[in-house]
């Protein structure tokens, strides 16, 4: 994995990343010492889980933690190294939106997808399943989040399938609303997907994955 990470001093921070600005970058320096850590721990996973490895910045962690980009680099030495530490996908993906996508029962989980995802993709300024997919653009990077993420996401899903198949199905419904994040995504801002209302691209794409979720 290549750890060419652009230097502090010219590192930039995009509206994407959340940052308050550098008002608040030195707040969690040195004071609360395991606070900080915690800190930097979750803004590095939402930028790695929802924006492209190459364009995530130290400094733009440092400014979503709230601590200046040289205790980064004190605690974890590289970006590359904040990764490996960050990439399992089990806490992002509780953090950022597993609980909340699995948050019903099966009977009604297709339409939940569909609403979850779609409420996600407003409040988080993007796709979290396409972000983690497909997003990352050196091969290693890919092939480790891919992994983990069929592990701990596409596995748990699956945990919660009954009847046969239940693997395959979980995968399909992964693969569905892979779909729905891509089309919502290339038609925007003015497609028709951009205009429609959550409840009316449920009412359209909810019924094929309960089929999924029921195995009929």
């Amino acid at each position: 994995m290549s750890s060419s990470e652009e230097p502090l001093a010219t590192a930039s921070v995009t509206a994407d990343d959340g940052a308050g600005g550098e008002g608040r970058a030195e707040a969690g320096t040195e004071a609360g010492a395991g606070t900080g850590r915690e800190a930097i721990v979750r803004a590095a996973r939402r930028a790695f889980t929802l924006r492209p490895y190459a364009e995530v910045t130290m400094r733009g962690i440092a400014a979503d933690a709230g601590v200046s980009p040289s205790l980064i680099v004190k605690r974890f030495g590289s970006k590359e190294a904040l990764f490996n530490t960050v990439a399992d996908f089990r806490s992002a993906a509780d953090e950022l939106f597993a609980d909340e996508l699995f948050a019903a029962a099966p009977a009604v989980l297709g339409r939940h997808l569909v609403l979850t995802m779609v409420g996600l993709r407003d409040r988080l300024r993007g796709d979290p399943l396409l972000r983690v997919v497909f997003s990352l653009g050196i091969e290693d990077e890919r092939t480790l989040l891919r992994a983990r993420f069929r592990e701990q996401v596409t596995d748990r899903l699956a945990a919660r399938l009954t009847g046969p198949d239940a693997q395959l199905r979980a995968e399909l419904i992964a693969g569905q609303l892979l779909g729905l994040g891509a089309t919502l995504s290339l038609h925007r801002p003015d497609g028709a997907g951009s205009h429609a209302t959550p409840e009316r691209l449920a009412d359209l794409y909810a019924p094929g994955l309960q089929r999924l979720i029921d195995g009929a």
